[in-house]
């Protein structure tokens, strides 16, 4: 997660999606079924249960890639000639779990969605950063930058 952000910052992506890039796979440590489980075989949604848990404090220009960082997979799988054959063993595995490369109708669904562009830099960082020797800045350095896309909640 780290990494990804990193990455997502030198490219100079805007706060929110670098963000979405650091924030990507809470839940795994969030959801019901574990990132453990999803290895076992069974598709644990941290892409949505993990949005929906940070939509306690952010906006959806963070929340709406994280719900989308899957189906950008097995989106750009279906769309992106050997995109497959750049995948970790990991990410080859669970596009099995998570349902496989995009088909028909949901092609074409994904592509129209306002985030389906920033899910797919979100998935290429995510994609990228999978070295695990590679140094990366820590939490504290974007605690500012989710300071300032905190949301607080309207009391009620």
């Amino acid at each position: 997660m780290l990494q990804a952000a990193q990455l997502a910052e030198r490219e100079g992506a805007g706060d929110a999606l670098v963000a979405a890039a650091l924030l990507h796979d809470v839940g795994h440590f969030t959801g019901i079924v574990s990132g453990r489980q999803l290895m076992q075989g069974v598709d644990n949604r941290h892409s949505h249960s993990g949005a929906d848990w940070l939509a306690q404090w952010f906006g959806p220009d963070v929340t709406e890639p994280v719900r989308l960082h899957v189906a950008a997979k097995r989106y750009l799988c279906a769309v992106e000639p050997g995109y497959a054959g750049t995948l970790s063993l990991a990410s080859v595995y669970t596009l099995g779990v998570q349902g496989g490369p995009m088909r028909g109708a949901e092609l074409d669904e994904f592509a129209a969605g306002p985030y389906a562009q920033a899910a797919c830099r979100l998935r290429r960082w995510d994609d990228a950063a999978k070295d695990p020797g590679a140094a990366a800045s820590s939490f504290d350095h974007f605690s500012e930058l989710l300071a300032g896309l905190f949301s607080y909640p309207a009391a009620g």
